[in-house]
């Protein structure tokens, strides 16, 4: 790794240390992808300093993406959602030149969007049929999300799917009729029916189905534990095993699934966190 490089790369840490939406701005400004801001649904950048062989690193029991080079390697920590604000760590394994080391840092506080909404008591409670198959598609959705394969993406930063306006922000949680519901884990982008839907990144295609809640959806593995998700597709343009180059068509716009218009729903996923796509992009 260049020298101008890693001094980007410290002095972004320095500042997340200090502040997370600093070391952001600082990241945007340098070309640094994705954006560090550690805090729920974001991503932690942690220098990892040098050795011979990439160091494998864990946050818990998951596999955490590690990039750079023998001359500094960097962890990339998806912060879940979930996530309270306070002191986190991860492990890295032991190697022929290096001990194993527990890295610490700090997730910050962050305060999403709340929607309140009172709506008819049939659309927000499952019937039992409904109910069963969501159970049945969660199953299969949490065995396409443990996906962590090699090679690692050769670059990180992400194109844009569909143009169009963001009609619902990464985190926004909606109560509806005093239930709270999980928070809004990916970007809206309102388009019309049919506007073509674009790879954000190289990858490959793990999954396609039509699912209760998300309507036509594409999963795309770019390796080492970063995945993205589209969802509520009209049309679905591609098959699991696809490899596909950034640009490249999957889909269309449409409003299957729960969808009250057309948009589409875009999530990013690394170590299993779903994390806001707007760090990945030149927003």
């Amino acid at each position: 790794m260049p020298s101008d490089q890693r001094r980007t790369l410290l002095r972004s840490a320095a500042l997340l240390a200090l502040a997370p939406w600093a070391a952001a701005q600082a990241a945007t400004d340098t070309g640094v992808w994705p954006r560090p801001l550690a805090v729920p649904g974001g991503v932690a950048r942690l220098s990892l300093g040098p050795a011979t062989a990439r160091p494998a690193v864990r946050t818990g029991d998951l596999p955490v993406l590690v990039i750079g080079d023998p001359i500094e390697w960097t962890a990339l920590v998806g912060i879940p959602l979930s996530a309270a604000p306070g002191e986190a760590f991860v492990t890295v394994a032991a190697t022929a030149d290096r001990p194993a080391q527990r890295i610490g840092y700090r997730i910050a506080p962050k305060k999403y969007v709340e929607q309140r909404l009172q709506v008819a008591p049939g659309t927000v409670d499952l019937s039992p049929e409904n109910q069963a198959r969501y159970e049945r598609e969660r199953a299969h959705l949490a065995q396409v999300m443990a996906t962590f394969s090699e090679p690692l993406p050769e670059r990180l930063q992400m194109r844009v799917p569909v143009p169009g306006r963001r009609s619902s922000s990464f985190g926004l949680r909606r109560v509806f009729n005093g239930q709270a519901r999980s928070p809004h884990s990916g970007m809206d982008i309102a388009a019309p029916t049919g506007t073509p839907i674009l790879a954000p990144l190289a990858g490959r295609v793990v999954d396609t189905g039509d699912y209760f809640f998300n309507g036509g959806t594409v999963w795309l593995d770019h390796g080492g534990g970063l995945m993205t998700m589209v969802c509520h597709l009209s049309r679905i343009d591609v098959q699991t095993g696809d490899r596909l180059q950034a640009g490249d068509r999957l889909g269309a716009v449409g409003a299957t699934g729960r969808a009250t218009g057309p948009h589409l729903h875009w999530s990013v996923m690394l170590n299993s966190a779903m994390v806001d796509p707007a760090l990945f992009i030149d927003a």
